[in-house]
């Protein structure tokens, strides 16, 4: 119960999904290996184009998942992702598009999502700093194939340690949920050599009401 889907983490997912404003959310030990496990899900190869204007955990999760940082310059007014640098390096070997909301600030959703439909590429959103983001009227983590945020100390909400991961595709956040838990796929059965990145009900104790948060 303390480290395996207790009580707390379930009340914590579903509060923090229902104050984004999707079906479901998934509690993961940090913001890190929820994009590291987003690539592995999304089964990923090659290159993704990413941002140099991260912070380095962005980097390396590309890195750890065997995957190749194809470096895309910034917007000099916004500091994210440029999509006209986007467009510039696209090749065949792109797998995916890894985009940082830098400090919370939007990306260009419109451009990065007609880049993806154009090109058949999933987008990543790393929302480390994004939770609470507002655009057009959505939360910014509903946006994307898959975004992650960090709930790590340095930021305004956390778990002391941890991160959460957002899609709406059901799938994908089936094969996520099995990919942090061994690979489980029921309780005596595998179907996948995978990892163990479940948080506990000690973390998800920190804060499990989001009654606070009104707009």
């Amino acid at each position: 119960m303390l480290t395996n889907n207790g009580t707390l983490v379930k009340q914590l997912e579903r509060g923090v999904a229902s104050f984004v404003g999707m079906e479901e959310s998934i509690y993961v030990s940090n913001g890190t290996i929820a994009l590291q496990l987003a690539i592995a899900a999304l089964g990923l190869e090659g290159d993704i184009i990413t941002t140099p204007f991260s912070y380095v955990a962005t980097t390396n999760s590309i890195l750890w998942q065997k995957c190749n940082p194809v470096f895309a310059d910034i917007d000099e007014d916004s500091l994210n992702i440029d999509s006209k640098q986007i467009r510039n390096s696209i090749t065949k070997k792109i797998s995916a598009i890894l985009a940082t909301h830098v400090f919370g600030n939007p990306c260009n959703i419109e451009e990065l999502e007609k880049i993806g439909n154009e090109f058949k590429i999933p987008i990543i959103y790393d929302g480390a700093h994004a939770l609470g983001t507002l655009y057009k009227g959505k939360l910014l983590l509903d946006y994307g194939t898959i975004s992650i945020t960090s709930f790590h100390a340095t930021k305004f909400f956390h778990t002391v340690e941890g991160g959460g991961v957002f899609s709406k595709d059901k799938l994908l956040l089936n094969k996520f949920r099995s990919l942090m838990n061994f690979g489980h796929s029921g309780t005596k059965t595998f179907e996948m050599a995978a990892i163990n990145e479940k948080n506990s009900e000690l973390h998800a104790a920190k804060i499990s009401d989001f009654s606070f948060c009104n707009y």
